[in-house]
């Protein structure tokens, strides 16, 4: 069995245990030895992040070829109808990559939410609206990019699953440990030794 642990990752904590002043680190939070991220949640992101002390287990999590869905709840400037939503769901070009589609519906404030700290600075004029953005890739800041990219700045951004773990009632620097069985590592690819050739065997081949 691995160890999983799910935490909510509070906004400023870096995605390490090494101390990085002046941010908190998840040593200062997450009290289990020998555990390593499952992927990565940027500094100013709260939410979920998954660990873990199994390497397969990391992988199949974070490798984006598994195409596990990430939830997240994001807080945007402005309110975006279902036509400026539209180039999220179709794929956004973002000039170094092209998003693929996202699922993506506006929602009501989450029940439970937490004020976060430090707060959200806000424009008195403009109203903020919040979405459920679901994607199955995990390019750096890739989220906020796509809503920028359509106009709608993200104010907050908060990673609610990741597949079929759910943030559910963890507040900001809890976490709950899971055993969950281990994947099966996929044997390692033969080292390719080049076109064979016919008709010729090395000199200490047996016949």
């Amino acid at each position: 069995m691995a160890k999983l642990i799910l935490f909510n990752k509070p906004w400023g904590v870096i995605c390490q245990f090494s101390p990085s002043p002046p941010h908190h680190c998840l040593a200062d939070h997450v009290a289990i030895r020998d555990v390593y991220p499952a992927g990565r949640l940027d500094t100013d992101s709260e939410g979920l992040l998954l660990l873990t002390d199994s390497g397969a287990l990391q992988s199949r999590i974070a490798d984006p070829r598994h195409k596990l869905p990430k939830t997240y709840w994001v807080q945007v400037e402005g309110a975006p109808d279902d036509d400026a939503l539209a180039p999220l769901r179709s794929g956004v070009d973002l000039g170094d990559f092209v998003t693929k589609p996202a699922q993506v519906r506006v929602i009501d404030e989450p029940a439970g939410l937490w004020p976060r700290d430090p707060p959200v600075r806000f424009r008195a004029a403009i109203p903020t609206t919040w979405l459920e953005v679901i994607i199955a890739e995990g390019k750096n800041r890739q989220v906020r990019r796509m809503t920028a990219k359509v106009g709608f700045p993200t104010l907050r951004l908060i990673r609610a699953a990741i597949g079929d773990w759910q943030l559910a009632d963890l507040q900001p620097g809890q976490w709950r440990q899971l055993d969950v069985k281990a994947p099966v590592s996929a044997p390692a690819p033969r080292a390719s030794t080049g076109p064979k050739q016919r008709g010729r065997r090395g000199p200490n081949k047996a016949r």
